[in-house]
């Protein structure tokens, strides 16, 4: 009678310990989840259109609250969708605001006619292109590997809606740990 206590009794404490497990579990699950859905997006870098800012096959860290309450400045390297295909993220550096008149002549970038002095890479392209009006709420996307970046210059739809953004680029933290900027 007393062993069929003790069965009953360590059946019940190991019932407790999986359900405890299995709470920590689910409870791991579910903050993963949020901070990947709602918080965080983590993206492997396909191609070399941000280098060497950022290089082929870098694992980085994109932070999606990060134009919730603000929004994205010159130089900020961000996640967006492809405006072409409505589905593929992309990483480029926004280089045209919202109302400005941007345009490429001779290697140089023209922001409402005055020389971009930062131009966030050593690389000159000689493609000209533009002028082309950004609309509000849109902004025009540059790679740093100027000669090897399909980007605006080259797109049908030439602007990144803000709606289309996804998040601001932060750190590559693999194979090449840094601070994106």
């Amino acid at each position: 009678m007393e062993e069929n206590m003790d069965i009953k009794v360590n059946r019940k404490e190991l019932f407790k310990e999986i359900l405890s497990y299995a709470k920590i579990i689910v409870g791991t699950f579910l903050i993963v989840f949020i901070l990947n859905t709602c918080i965080i997006a983590n993206a492997q870098v396909p191609t070399g259109s941000m280098e060497t800012t950022v290089m082929t096959g870098d694992r980085i860290i994109i932070n999606r609250l990060a134009y919730k309450f603000e929004e994205p400045h010159r130089g900020d390297i961000v996640s967006f969708i492809f405006p072409d295909d409505g589905k593929t993220p992309y990483l480029k550096r926004v280089i045209g605001l919202p109302g400005e008149t941007i345009e490429g002549k001779n290697g140089d970038i023209y922001i409402n006619g005055e020389l971009l002095k930062a131009n966030y890479t050593d690389e000159k392209s000689y493609d000209d292109f533009g002028p082309y009006k950004i609309p509000d709420k849109s902004y025009f996307m540059m790679g740093d590997n100027r000669n090897n970046s399909f980007d605006a210059r080259y797109w049908n739809n030439k602007f990144v809606k803000l709606d289309d953004i996804i998040g601001k680029a932060l750190v590559s933290y693999f194979p090449h740990p840094r601070i994106l900027k």
